[in-house]
């Protein structure tokens, strides 16, 4: 598996993967609030992030170049580069439970630590999605905080998440 620039093809892909209403918000959150998603709303939601310098999508492809997975990393504080988020953590369903999550995620910890300069990385993951967190366990990130996120289908806990790297 390796890491490459996210592209709008690509945006296809990741619509096909959120096959429910539900899928779509435990993978998004409040980002969108639209379903069915198309591939032109995650292109116009990264644009303006990925002109700021500051948001890194990305994509996880096989040794034959198919997509099996896709995530983003930025800095969410505009004055601070020591920490970074990662977030829109997706692997294709067909490809789920067979360890393709951890294998992009330490792939997007190692780019990390050789292009960007942040110490620390976060992420959030909704209560109703153990799998997901599991995976985030595995990958070494520890839960460091709860909050509560409102959301047009009902009221979800979000488990924030850290790993340091230094």
């Amino acid at each position: 598996m390796r890491l490459r620039a996210f592209t709008k093809e690509d945006a296809a892909v990741v619509c096909s993967w959120l096959r429910t209403e539900e899928e779509m918000y435990r993978w998004s959150a409040d980002r969108f609030n639209k379903f069915p998603l198309q591939a032109e709303d995650i292109m116009e939601n990264y644009a303006p992030q990925i002109a700021s310098g500051r948001f890194f999508p990305l994509a996880a492809v096989d040794e034959e170049d198919r997509m099996v997975g896709h995530f983003i990393i930025r800095y969410p504080k505009e004055d601070d580069d020591s920490s970074v988020r990662f977030g829109f953590v997706i692997v294709d369903p067909a490809m789920r439970g067979k360890g393709h999550g951890k294998a992009m995620l330490l792939l997007g910890i190692r780019y990390v630590q050789e292009n960007l300069c942040a110490e620390r990385i976060d992420l959030g993951v909704f209560a109703n999605n153990d799998s997901a967190r599991y995976c985030y366990e595995a990958a070494g990130f520890r839960a460091f905080g709860h909050r509560s996120c409102e959301m047009p289908i009902g009221t979800w806990d979000c488990i924030d998440m850290e790993l340091f790297l230094r």
